[in-house]
């Protein structure tokens, strides 16, 4: 089982770091949440700054929230990423569910879904070369995988679920062990009913802080401001692991669910953690 970082959004400026050190290590991706009204990097413009930092990490949307998008200029974003990644991007993708990000692109909430869904059947055309229609020709460049970067859905409704089967390419299941099985059946269960071939990638995400109690305390203070919009952030930031004993449990619950990649999601700026993280593998 492959194990990830993601990124936190604090400090953009200390992203270089991490992405430097996470390439050197033992881990397999890198990760990196997308908000819109909120002081967060852009994903696309942040990752394509640290694709160029390093060498063979993937970079992975978690998650885009492509309904706020122009699907064209998604699609030739997406693709110009891959192709210069040599195939590193993993596009992850989502809904949204922060009324304010809808506002501010003037997209409606009640049918993201919807749109969603109608952005995926125009994205993967385009990536396959064929025209955008109405007169309109193909949108460049080819991606470095034939007919799209590879394509994880997050969320936890049956429609979301689904959308794995319908559209992409895996799932991203951010639960934690006890809900994400069900969760993982569930997609495996519409794989099969779509007649796809092989298996769904299943990977997992949990939030981790490792270090001196500063750490702990910076990560738990960032974590609380980014989840006050449920109005449930302390519980939270309460599931958040702290301890080696912790994460490892759970990377072994995980695998024991068939989880192919999990991500350890950090909010604090530390990046010291990164090694930490890695001596802990």
């Amino acid at each position: 089982m492959n194990v990830g970082i993601g990124l936190p959004i604090g400090d953009p400026t200390t992203l270089l770091t991490w992405a430097r050190r996470a390439d050197a290590g033992p881990f397999s991706t890198l990760g990196l949440l997308d908000r819109l009204v909120y002081d967060n990097p852009e994903p696309l413009v942040a990752l394509a700054v640290l694709a160029g930092a390093t060498s063979r990490i993937r970079v992975q949307t978690e998650v885009l929230l492509a309904p706020l998008r122009d699907t064209a200029l998604l699609a030739k974003q997406a693709a110009t990423l891959d192709r210069l990644t040599g195939g590193r991007l993993v596009l992850g993708l989502g809904i949204g569910g922060r009324e304010d990000d809808h506002r501010a692109t003037g997209t409606d909430p009640r049918t993201r879904g919807r749109r969603l869904d109608e952005q995926m059947a125009t994205l993967c055309r385009l990536w396959w070369g064929e025209p955008y229609g109405d007169g309109v020709g193909p949108i460049g460049p080819a991606p470095a995988r034939p007919g799209g970067p590879e394509v994880l859905f997050g969320g936890f409704k049956p429609a979301a679920l689904e959308r794995v089967a319908r559209w992409g390419d895996g799932f991203l299941a951010a639960a934690p062990p006890s809900w994400a099985g069900g969760l993982f059946d569930t997609v495996r269960g519409f794989w099969k009913e779509y007649g796809r071939d092989g298996e769904p990638r299943l990977v997992a995400q949990v939030n981790v802080a490792l270090g001196p109690q500063g750490v702990l305390d910076d990560a738990r203070a960032r974590m609380h401001a980014y989840y006050a919009f449920t109005g449930a952030p302390d519980r939270m930031t309460a599931d958040l692991l702290t301890t080696p004993a912790e994460i490892r449990a759970a990377l072994t619950a995980f695998a024991d669910l068939g989880a192919d990649e999990v991500m350890l999601y950090c909010y604090g700026l530390d990046p010291d953690q990164v090694d930490r993280l890695a001596d802990l593998l």
